[in-house]
C-alpha cells in the first residue's frame, strides 16, 4: 500500500468540502479521532456521497456524542450503509483528544473551524505524523466497537418496496429527502411515525407495516402501536377494521385530517410536524 505524503493544509468554504479534499488525499484508511458532533454528521455525508475510492473512515469518538447523532434515523441509516459496506468503523474513544484529528499513514490533520471556513492543518513533519498514526490506530484497534442499531438506509428501502410496495417505497423516500433531521424530538419525526403516516397515506395494514419494521430493525411492533395510538389521539390517523378469516380484525391505517391528505408527499412531514407542535 503507498501513500503520498501531501503535507499543506486545506481550506474550504463547508466542512464536507473539506472532509472530501482529505479523502482525495489518503488512500487505504485513516484514522477521525475525537470528532464533534457536526463532524461526525459531515463524515457520515460526505461518505455517503464519496463513491467507490472513498478511504476506510475508522472513527474514535465520544459513545454519548455518537448516540446523540445517531438518534438522527438520516445520519444513522446512512451510517449504517457505510459499516455494511466496510467504509466505516464507529469505535467509542476513552478520552480525548485536544483537536479533532484525522490520520494517514504518514499525514496528520487538524480540522479547525471559523466562521464560515473549516480548514484542516497539516503537520509537516514526517515522523511526527507518522507515530501519531501508529498511536491512534492502536486505540482504534483495542477500542471497544459502537453499537450502531439502526438498519442501513438501503436495507430499509429495499425490505420496504419488496414487503410493502412500491408506492409506499416512493413516498417514504419523498418524506426523507425533505427532512433535514429525523428525530422525533421536535426538530422533525422519527423513523417510526414517517413510517405509519406512509403506511396510512396508501392504506397500508398496521399489522404489515409495524411486522416489517420490526424485521428490518427500525422498532418493535409494540413501539409501532403505542405511536399508531398517539397519532390516533392527535387526529393524525384513523384506522378501520378488516375482517380476517381467523382471529382479531387487523387495522387499515388511514390519514386522519384532510390537511395530510390533501399534502404531496413531499409536503407530508412539514404538515405532520406542524400538527404535532
Amino acid at each position: 500500500m503507498v501513500y503520498v505524503v501531501m503535507a499543506t493544509n486545506v481550506f474550504e468554504r463547508s466542512m464536507d468540502a473539506t472532509l472530501e479534499t482529505l479523502f482525495d488525499r489518503s488512500a487505504g484508511e485513516v484514522v477521525v479521532v475525537d470528532p464533534n458532533a457536526a463532524v461526525i454528521e459531515s463524515l457520515v455525508d460526505a461518505g455517503a456521497a464519496y463513491g467507490d475510492d472513498l478511504p476506510t473512515l475508522n472513527v474514535l469518538a465520544d459513545s454519548r456524542m455518537l448516540k446523540d447523532v445517531m438518534d438522527d434515523f438520516l445520519v444513522a441509516g446512512d451510517a449504517a450503509d457505510l459499516v455494511d459496506a466496510g467504509s466505516m468503523t464507529l469505535r467509542e474513544l476513552d478520552g480525548d483528544a485536544d483537536n479533532t484529528l484525522v490520520a494517514g499513514e504518514d499525514e496528520l490533520y487538524a480540522i479547525v473551524s471559523a466562521g464560515e471556513h473549516v480548514a484542516a492543518l497539516a503537520a509537516d513533519d514526517e515522523s511526527f505524523a507518522a507515530a501519531a498514526y501508529e498511536t491512534y490506530r492502536d486505540q482504534w484497534a483495542d477500542a471497544t466497537a459502537f453499537n450502531l442499531r439502526t438498519p442501513g438506509l438501503s436495507r430499509v428501502r429495499e425490505t420496504l418496496e419488496g414487503d410493502i410496495g412500491e408506492p409506499v417505497r416512493a413516498d417514504f423516500d419523498a418524506v426523507l429527502e425533505s427532512l433535514e433531521t429525523a428525530r422525533g424530538d421536535g426538530d422533525g419525526l422519527d423513523e417510526v411515525t414517517i413510517s405509519l403516516l406512509v403506511a396510512a397515506k396508501n392504506d397500508v395494514l398496521l399489522y404489515d407495516i409495524s411486522k416489517w419494521g420490526e424485521d428490518v430493525g427500525i422498532a418493535s411492533k409494540a413501539t409501532f402501536s403505542r405511536t399508531k395510538t398517539r397519532l390516533e389521539d392527535l387526529g393524525l390517523i384513523d384506522t378501520e377494521k378488516v375482517p380476517i378469516d381467523v382471529g382479531r380484525p387487523r387495522l387499515r391505517l388511514k390519514l386522519g385530517d384532510d390537511r395530510l391528505r390533501d399534502a404531496s408527499s413531499d409536503e407530508l412531514a412539514s404538515v405532520a410536524h406542524r400538527m404535532l407542535n
